[in-house]
């Protein structure tokens, strides 16, 4: 875990078109729920955990989480997941700086996403920090500073558009690279269709 105060919230509220519908975080990868390494992973990079998911709450009870729905109505994307999770660490994590978002298909992200996250922000709070690699921006997987909680509300609420970096733009904001070695797999490989979810077998079954 980083030295500065953060919570984490795990982006569930996909609608996984591609995989027949339902909660895709919640299909068997190496013999558990992929949420379970999911979360497996955020937990020691924060001090504490929320879900971001939309409907019933009660089918994620078995992983002892706090779940949050998105505050806003419709499906408003990603960045109203990241509002939910802030809103949320500012009601029962008050010393929180800040919000660590991960993608709850994205089974293989950085161990050390929180601490090189942090390191690209360096000592001003206030700025957003979005993960990148290769090249491309992974804006789901960021830091969120708890300050822009209300600024991210009135976005959604009364612009036209609902786009990540949109946003992320009327703040300070900078990247962390993430780019692997070569020949290095995706650390952000997220799972859309089944034969990404063959795919994801197989890494874990390497990574094992």
């Amino acid at each position: 875990m980083t030295s500065a105060p953060l919570a984490g919230c795990i982006l569930a509220g996909g609608l996984a078109r591609r995989m027949g519908g339902g909660d895709k975080t919640l299909l068997p990868l190496s013999g558990a729920p992929m949420l379970a390494r999911v979360i497996s992973r955020l937990q020691p990079q924060v001090g504490a955990v929320v879900l971001n998911a939309n409907g019933d709450a009660g089918r994620f009870s078995r992983f002892g989480l706090p779940v949050v729905a998105d505050p806003i109505e419709g499906f408003a994307g990603p960045l109203a997941g990241v509002l939910a999770g802030l809103r949320w660490a500012r009601a029962h994590h008050g010393e929180a700086e800040g919000v660590i978002s991960v993608a709850g298909d994205t089974p293989f992200y950085p161990a050390d996403l929180a601490a090189r996250l942090m390191e690209a922000r360096g000592p001003d709070a206030g700025r957003i920090v979005l993960a990148k690699s290769d090249g491309h921006m992974h804006p789901v997987f960021g830091y969120w500073p708890v300050s822009v909680a209300d600024s991210l509300e009135r976005f959604l609420r009364e612009g036209t558009t609902r786009k990540v970096l949109a946003f992320v733009n009327l703040h300070p904001n900078t990247a962390a690279d993430f780019t692997p070695e070569a020949g290095a797999p995706d650390p952000f490989f997220n799972i859309n269709t089944p034969e990404d979810l063959e795919a994801a077998e197989a890494r874990a079954r390497i990574e094992a």
